[in-house]
């Protein structure tokens, strides 16, 4: 019984102390594998227009167009772009241009646009079809006319 007890201490043991090995210190002027050592390159202005095409969205709109598109938005109700956020309308308008240039049924349609532009949940007193319609005519005339 004293040989079975002397072994499983001693066995313990060595898996303690093996476990308690120490790796050295990474040398801080060591370059880190799997991180860049340059900044990352950026994108020409042609390799974004050609990355926004591929998937499936219009230009950045200039600044005309965008204000018109704003300005419609407001016409609808000045609620839905939240005070302050007109960069976070302006970028839902151009992904629901992806939405409507491969959805073909407009209720589920006007739905999106609900959806997208969170009327849905937080104006739901206008969360209608008739709003959903008319957010996507200002997103389709001012964002994606060519959709």
């Amino acid at each position: 019984m004293r040989i079975k007890t002397n072994l499983a201490a001693t066995v313990l043991l060595g898996l303690v102390l093996t476990a308690c090995g120490t790796t050295p210190e990474p040398d801080p002027a060591a370059p880190v594998q799997g991180k860049p050592t340059t900044a990352p390159a950026t994108l020409s202005p042609d390799a974004k227009a050609s990355a926004r095409s591929a998937a499936g969205l219009p230009p950045e709109p200039n600044a005309k167009t965008r204000t018109a598109f704003l300005d419609a938005l407001n016409a609808i109700d000045p609620r839905i772009i939240k005070p302050g956020k007109e960069d976070q309308a302006v970028s839902r308008g151009i992904n629901q241009c992806s939405s409507i240039k491969t959805t073909k049924d407009e209720v589920k349609l006007a739905q999106t646009a609900l959806e997208r532009f969170t009327v849905d949940t937080r104006l739901p007193d206008i969360a209608t079809p008739g709003t959903g319609k008319a957010i996507n005519k200002a997103v389709h005339t001012h964002l994606c006319p060519d959709f």
